[in-house]
């Protein structure tokens, strides 16, 4: 009897376009691209039980930070407390609403609802390996994934976390400060956020409800520049070339976008200009006000830095100066020369590319660690208010910093970084036919450790 054995699932990788076929994963295995290393697949060990048990653990940690007072600052005998959601109210209070938002929605509503969203999907995929879901409930599962992983890039308590150490130590030698309960459960919150964000992987939490289906003309070795297939960015699948703009994909639902260089380029194009022109104003600026004994000074970032320097805080001075000056200087240039690369050469190496995919994954890394001295200004606004003995009041500067580290973010996130994958028609057989042959060889391996893709024992 002939053993019908079933064709593994394509996927196409977002980062260079290269389809190939997935492999079947064991737990603590991850399946990586043969061609730009970039991660396909994952699968965790206990994948249904771990991402439940830490984010439950992430909402108790939630709600205990957001119960009790979170710090205070005392200066002869007067002493000022503070909860977590009272930085955000008392931004408002000083006519900064974006500011409270931007701090709010980062920090308690977007996490807690990924959170939230994530136990839901992990529990319904647990149930839907042993029944079969309606059209009605499959059709809220597609909302939710589809807003989930919208929302991940903005989930920013990490950075928050680093924003309130820095205001400590700028605060620390000018009176007492104390650190409540909700400060600690804060700092467990921040780390199981950060460990059930790395668990989840997107294409293996849809592969349990909708598992990728087989599309017709498309084979292993082909790549967006094949023009017979368009990868579904929420969910990977490969769906034919739609006939408009506004085809969903038939897995999840989500908008398709056909392969278009020139225009995710023109829109990363005018985000990086306007982040741009409003980080002229965000250095020029004050990003806040010192208040003490009735006189009022502004203090730029730039002059932040060089007080904290001037009072020893040589460690703090250098975050301040990197994450506020460094980083969003180097993301905007960097950026700005990988749009101008994608333009201009047509024709590289792959040792080109592999070189600027890599610094295009690092600006997308360190770019919202530039938030931090949004944070920290937030912070300081909401604890040092002691009347006109000493206060801290919100800069036009902070909105215009803000605005820059949002640009910057969205510019990389609109930008295809499939665009450097340009080679020409010789070249592409010739490292088609190499990565077809590299697909084939680690397709049935279980436990492979290989640095040029594939299957590789991965615990996250």
């Amino acid at each position: 009897m002939t053993e019908h054995r079933t064709p593994e699932p394509m996927i196409a990788c977002e980062e260079c376009g290269l389809v190939i076929a997935l492999p079947k994963l064991s737990d603590g295995q991850k399946a990586a691209c043969p061609r730009c290393h970039h991660t396909l697949i994952k699968q965790i060990s206990m994948p249904f039980q771990r991402p439940f048990a830490y984010g439950f653990a992430c909402l108790i940690m939630l709600v205990l930070s957001v119960s009790f007072p979170f710090m205070s600052f005392s200066v002869q005998g007067i002493t000022q407390e503070i909860t977590l959601l009272h930085a955000a109210k008392m931004l408002q209070h000083f006519e900064n609403s974006l500011l409270a938002m931007l701090l709010l929605l980062t920090v308690v509503v977007l996490p807690a609802s990924y959170i939230t969203a994530v136990l839901y999907l992990y529990r319904q995929a647990s149930r839907h390996q042993y029944s079969e879901s309606s059209s009605q409930h499959m059709r809220i599962l597609k909302r939710v994934y589809r807003g989930t992983f919208r929302i991940e890039p903005w989930i920013m308590v990490d950075v928050f976390l680093i924003g309130v150490l820095v205001s400590l130590i700028k605060i620390a030698s000018l009176a007492d400060v104390g650190l409540g309960m909700s400060f600690w459960a804060f700092c467990v919150y921040a780390m199981l956020v950060v460990k059930c964000v790395s668990m989840v992987d997107r294409t293996w939490l849809w592969q349990q409800f909708i598992p990728m289906q087989k599309l017709e003309g498309v084979k292993v070795g082909d790549t967006h520049m094949s023009d017979n297939h368009v990868s579904c960015h929420t969910c990977s699948q490969l769906n034919p070339l739609p006939a408009t703009s506004h085809t969903r994909c038939s897995r999840c639902g989500s908008t398709l976008h056909r392969y278009n260089p020139n225009q995710s380029l023109q829109r990363a194009w005018a985000l990086l200009i306007a982040s741009a022109v409003f980080y002229i104003p965000a250095n020029l600026y004050p990003i806040m006000y010192t208040v003490s004994l009735g006189n009022s000074e502004g203090s730029t970032i730039l002059g932040g830095v060089v007080l904290l320097w001037q009072f020893g805080s040589y460690p703090i001075a250098m975050v301040i100066f990197l994450a506020s000056v460094v980083i969003p200087l180097a993301k905007m240039f960097s950026l700005a020369w990988l749009y101008i690369s994608a333009q201009r050469i047509r024709d590289r190496s792959t040792t080109q590319v592999i070189q600027r995919l890599r610094l295009y994954r690092m600006t997308e890394l360190i770019g919202r660690w530039s938030m931090i001295d949004v944070f920290v200004v937030a912070i300081l606004v909401a604890l040092v208010q002691l009347h006109n003995l000493m206060a801290i009041l919100p800069g036009p500067a902070a909105l215009s910093f803000a605005v820059v580290v949002v640009f910057t973010m969205l510019s990389a996130m609109t930008f295809d970084p499939r665009a450097f994958w340009t080679l020409s028609d010789s070249q592409q057989d010739a490292n088609n036919e190499k990565c077809i042959n590299h697909n084939a060889s680690y397709q049935n391996a279980t436990h492979l450790s290989s640095p040029n893709g594939g299957v590789s024992n991965h615990d996250a």
